[in-house]
């Protein structure tokens, strides 16, 4: 649980008033990558003894494993009888990034908890965007469901996400004022402070790269294309969210048809631009560390509750698989795979990047099913002003 004793020192440094930035602790020599609000929310951590907390981080993780396959449950729809719960959850806990999570004592269920705990609840819930908000403070990555929220015409809950990361920074700073200007002013760019973009432990697009070109520090070669996918995948979730819906009907022999496929289409919409903001972050992301990838959780679930039972096994296949532990790995080994052993170095980032190409294929084929509109030739004398009430009306 070597990332478990980096929280527990953050918060010896709120504690203490040390340099939250300037320490590194166990063999690895790992150092504090997170806001400074995170390390305020560590402080209780100090209180226990190592061993205990320990126990209790993996006591809690079951637990919040147990919670996000519930949550997953409500995503895609369905309802998680107990039964049901237990035996998902203990299949979970085999899968390579909740296993890892566990391992290495992470905070990545209590993230993917909070997101989709607020992005799940009823539209207009009370404070709808403060869970959002806090996840975002804690780790940033989050904040990418801020620009979801934006684009999906949620203002009212991008507003309330926003002020809460606003106000977990300002707590941030009021508690450890010098820590925050060198975060958000210095460690925020340091990249390689969390760890070597290479290596086969970093399942974002950079690593894929950095991997394929052997090159350390991909730099354009990765930036150029993650700015593409950025814009793609929230292209993409946008689409697929309910929003994205057929206002106007012009041919009302064409309009049972059309509503059939606007309710199948805002049935499954939000689920999926869920999914899609959240494995576009994974991908974008400079690092994402194999067992920051628990969102395959919510998608095992979504697959599975759409019965596409085919997709759900090859995903929970490549996720129980840990392929890229078997490679060689030791010292920069990772720089020089061979071709045939790349796919097996890149497993996560290569599902993203296929999850993101079906979604393109899915919305085409959605548009491609919606009929012609053009209106045609009237019959009769009256037909002309029966048909322009009835889309005035169904406009």
């Amino acid at each position: 649980m070597a990332d478990l004793l980096v929280y527990r020192a953050e918060g010896e440094a709120v504690v203490h008033g040390s340099d939250l930035y300037g320490f590194t602790v166990t063999e690895w020599r790992l150092p504090a990558t997170y806001p400074p609000f995170a390390a305020v929310l560590f402080v209780p951590a100090t209180w226990i003894p190592v061993p205990a907390l320990k126990a209790a981080f993996l006591a809690g993780n079951a637990l919040l494993l147990a919670c996000l396959v519930a949550l997953s449950a409500r995503l895609a729809g369905r309802t998680a009888p107990l039964p049901v719960l237990c035996t998902a959850t203990a299949f979970a806990l085999w899968l390579e990034p909740v296993f890892q999570t566990l391992l290495f004592g992470q905070i990545n269920l209590a993230i993917a908890c909070l997101v989709l705990w607020d992005l799940t609840r009823p539209p207009g819930a009370r404070a709808k965007g403060l869970a959002l908000g806090i996840a975002a403070g804690v780790k940033l990555t989050p904040a990418i469901f801020i620009a979801y929220l934006l684009l999906t015409a949620r203002r009212k809950e991008a507003g309330v996400a926003t002020s809460s990361f606003a106000g977990t920074a300002l707590l941030g700073a009021l508690v450890l004022p010098t820590a925050t200007v060198d975060f958000w002013t210095r460690r925020l760019f340091e990249t390689g402070r969390v760890g070597k973009a290479w290596i086969v432990d970093n399942q974002s697009l950079q690593g894929l790269i950095a991997r394929a070109t052997g090159a350390e520090a991909p730099g354009l070669p990765w930036l150029l294309p993650a700015a593409v996918l950025a814009a793609t995948g929230l292209w993409l979730a946008t689409r697929a969210h309910p929003t994205d819906r057929i206002d106007r009907i012009d041919c009302i022999d064409c309009a049972d048809r059309i509503d059939r496929i606007d309710r199948a289409h805002r049935a499954d919409g939000d689920r999926w631009g869920i999914l899609l903001t959240a494995f576009t972050a994974l991908l974008i992301s400079p690092i994402s560390w194999s067992h920051h990838w628990v969102w395959c959780v919510p998608l095992l679930a979504v697959l599975l509750a759409e019965t596409r039972t085919a997709l759900a096994l090859t995903a929970a296949a490549l996720f129980t698989a840990r392929t890229m532990w078997l490679l060689p790995h030791e010292g920069d080994r990772d720089l020089h795979l061979p071709w045939w052993q790349q796919p097996f170095a890149s497993p996560y980032p290569l599902l993203g990047l296929a999850l993101l190409a079906g979604a393109a294929a899915a919305l085409r084929r959605h548009s491609r099913a919606l009929p012609e509109t053009q209106p045609s030739a009237p019959s009769a004398p009256s037909v002309p002003s029966a048909r322009s009430s009835s889309a005035s009306t169904m406009r």
